[in-house]
């Protein structure tokens, strides 16, 4: 292992669970010290060596700000950070219609506003360290789904900054660098799913009534869809971590390159074949 990895040090949001609980194991595992940021459950994270757990909440940019603090002090970062991953994220479903203010809401805040108030702050830690910035999307933001569109359009607007902040920290060698990972075995869409209920359980029961058929056959081809295992996403992110010049993009899982593939076809065509894998191609309106 090169010596001088081991003085090389990482940011990480939502690292608590999920993909990012797995990734920081990974990265200490090949000798980086990694700041874990999470926003109040630390899960194992206190048991792993290498490891310096950061309270932080992404949504909020003076809890931001002190996070980038804490993490300056540490002798470890006394030479900067050579990435910071923006991995936390939700995920908020169900017909636009129904979903609640907040709920919208707090999508953008965690997926699109959590990674820019990140990102902001931590830039003079990855200047001093020649650093890279990646930014963790979704493939839907390249073809967004019915029944998804908070986390298509946040996540697009993700990739979107991304795209606009790589050319404005070109002038400091800072790659800003966008992961697309497919659906993937993580705790993320059982939290969607109860969310989504509760969401409609509140609603307004006539305007839940007119959705019923969309949503029988959205729960029926969630319930068809194969998760990813994390691991690969896990690996890609690393690549995108280690390599000498990352890509502009990764794009991981099957499902992912699907739509990758499907964004690039004529919108009647797209939105047809969509709509026949939702089941939504044959469904009538619900009796209010």
């Amino acid at each position: 292992m090169p010596r001088d990895r081991q003085r090389r040090a990482i940011f990480l949001t939502g690292a608590a669970g999920g993909i990012g609980e797995a990734l920081v194991k990974d990265l200490t595992q090949r000798g980086y010290l990694v700041f874990a940021g999470v926003r109040s459950n630390r899960g194992s994270l206190d048991e792993l060596p290498h490891v310096v757990t950061v309270q932080v909440d992404v949504t909020d940019p003076g809890s931001v700000a002190d996070a980038a603090k804490r993490v300056s002090r540490h002798p470890t970062a006394a030479g900067g950070l050579h990435a910071v991953i923006n991995n936390a994220g939700v995920i908020v479903q169900g017909p636009l219609e129904l979903v609640p203010p907040a709920e919208l809401q707090r999508q953008f805040e965690v997926n699109t506003f959590g990674p820019t108030y990140v990102t902001q702050a931590f830039l003079p830690l990855l200047r001093l360290g020649g650093g890279r910035v990646v930014n963790v999307g979704a493939s839907t933001a390249r073809t967004p789904l019915p029944l998804m569109a908070p986390i298509s359009a946040s996540k697009a607007a993700l990739a979107a900054l991304s795209d606009a902040q790589r050319l404005e920290l070109a002038a400091w060698n800072i790659p800003v660098v966008l992961v697309e990972p497919g659906a993937t075995e993580t705790p993320i869409f059982a939290s969607a799913e109860a969310a989504a209920k509760s969401a409609t359980d509140s609603a307004d029961p006539h305007r839940v009534a007119l959705y019923a058929n969309h949503l029988a056959a959205f729960a029926k081809m969630m319930a068809k869809q194969k998760n990813g295992p994390v691991h690969r996403v896990v690996k890609t992110i690393v690549t995108a971590v280690e390599v000498r010049n990352p890509k502009r993009r990764y794009v991981t899982g099957s499902d992912a390159h699907v739509l990758v593939t499907l964004s690039r076809l004529p919108a009647s065509l797209r939105e047809r074949l969509i709509a026949s894998n939702f089941g939504l191609d044959k469904v009538t309106p619900g009796a209010a």
